[in-house]
């Protein structure tokens, strides 16, 4: 019975030496992910805080129509004397224009608020209101921490459109 004894609780013990640098390894591996995670949210603060970032677009929400993905590049570049859109638009007319080939939300603004307020989260929300578009009313991005956003883009003359993507430094063939 001794021996029964004595064979379990070695084996006890070998099984406890055995998984203890398990735990330390899961613990060095969330520690990686944390500092991964606030090293990439230093990097979405600093080009908020520049006022000088990309915006690409990857899905398209219409109001009262179906989500599309965008496979071409259409994009937002703030920078801090303009905002460039580039997007396209899916969704209703209030008014029609005469021979009209682009997006509506093609355009450059040079003449805009911009407005960043901290958000829920650890994240941004940010304002752009062009002055110098009459179609273009309020441009609404929200940013997370890990860098993926929403933009919500509401007209004077169409219904509203929103966009999930990510945000980015500008490459620098675009600056």
């Amino acid at each position: 019975m001794k021996r029964f004894f004595v064979i379990r609780l070695s084996l006890l013990l070998a099984a406890g030496l055995l998984s203890a640098p398990l735990l330390f390894a899961q613990e060095t591996r969330s520690e990686k992910r944390s500092d991964k995670k606030a090293e990439k949210a230093a990097e979405v603060k600093a080009l908020i805080d520049s006022h000088y970032y990309l915006f690409n677009a990857q899905t398209a929400f219409p109001i009262g129509g179906r989500m599309r993905n965008i496979t071409s590049n259409y994009d937002l570049v703030v920078k801090k004397d303009s905002v460039v859109s580039y997007l396209p638009y899916f969704g209703r007319a209030y008014t029609a224009e005469y021979n009209v080939t682009r997006s509506p939300l093609d355009f450059t603004s040079t003449s805009f608020d911009y407005t960043v307020t901290p958000g829920k989260k650890d994240g941004w929300a940010i304002t752009i209101k062009p002055k110098d578009n009459k179609s273009v009313q309020t441009m609404y991005l929200t940013v997370s921490s890990e860098g993926y956003a929403t933009l919500q883009v509401t007209s004077n003359d169409r219904t509203a459109i929103s966009f999930n993507g990510t945000l980015q430094a500008i490459p620098a063939k675009r600056r």
